[in-house]
């Protein structure tokens, strides 16, 4: 598991879980390697549910939160810019790192400005699907929006992430549900299904099933208890 390029770009509409999993991806990784990790909080368009608002727990795993955010980089101020530390992640060889990217074409934009760095087989970009999205509840909407992510960034998307989820109430019914359509992406498009997200407490009941891509369990970091 885990085994990509350095660059993870991770891209998915509002409402995917697409900070969700960047923030578990760090933590799974930190688990895997004493290399060093940086994770980039690229959104500037949603100030909901942002990594860098969980800095202290990521900081405390060792990976290093590259924000926007001045001064205080734990608090939730919605201020819309780049940190120019995010070059660091395309420049150091060595560095894990991930990128947190906004929710649409518009949010995707600051990623025109490292497209010199995208090279074919150097990165990673990863489009989080979940079916219980209006915008990516049907293939065409799905593609739609993978199509419209590329055009904006001048980069491939190279993996799919079928994250259909209705929060803590997820079952494995929903997964599958979700499943149909991300290998009907996957067909459509050429690109392999890598991560089927599922709840720690579920996703072992998805080991028996037949699937294009690896089984990857979750905790709700994002989502304090009472959420």
């Amino acid at each position: 598991m885990l085994n990509d390029n350095r660059i993870r770009i991770i891209i998915g509409h509002f409402g995917s879980g697409k900070t969700e999993f960047a923030m578990n991806y760090a933590m799974k990784l930190s688990e895997m390697t004493n290399d060093p990790i940086a994770l980039a909080d690229l959104d500037i368009v949603n100030p909901y549910f942002r990594s860098r608002q969980k800095a202290k727990t990521l900081e405390a795993r060792g990976i290093e939160v590259i924000s926007s955010a001045r001064g205080n980089k734990y608090d939730n101020a919605d201020i819309p810019m780049v940190s120019a530390g995010v070059l660091k992640i395309f420049q150091t060889e060595g560095l894990n790192g991930i990128i947190d990217v906004g929710g649409d074409a518009a949010g995707a934009r600051p990623m025109v400005r490292y497209k010199a760095y995208l090279t074919k087989g150097n990165y990673d970009m990863f489009a989080v699907i979940n079916r219980y999205r209006q915008e990516t509840s049907t293939v065409e909407g799905a593609i739609k929006h993978i199509k419209s992510i590329e055009a904006i960034t001048n980069a491939k998307v190279t993996g799919l992430i079928n994250n259909t989820h209705l929060l803590r109430e997820t079952s494995v019914e929903d997964v599958m549900y979700g499943q149909v359509i991300v290998r009907e992406v996957s067909k459509q498009l050429g690109i392999p299904i890598k991560y089927v997200c599922a709840l720690e407490s579920i996703a072992g009941a998805l080991k028996n099933e037949t699937f294009n891509g690896e089984i990857f369990p979750i905790k709700l970091y994002m989502r304090e208890d009472w959420m």
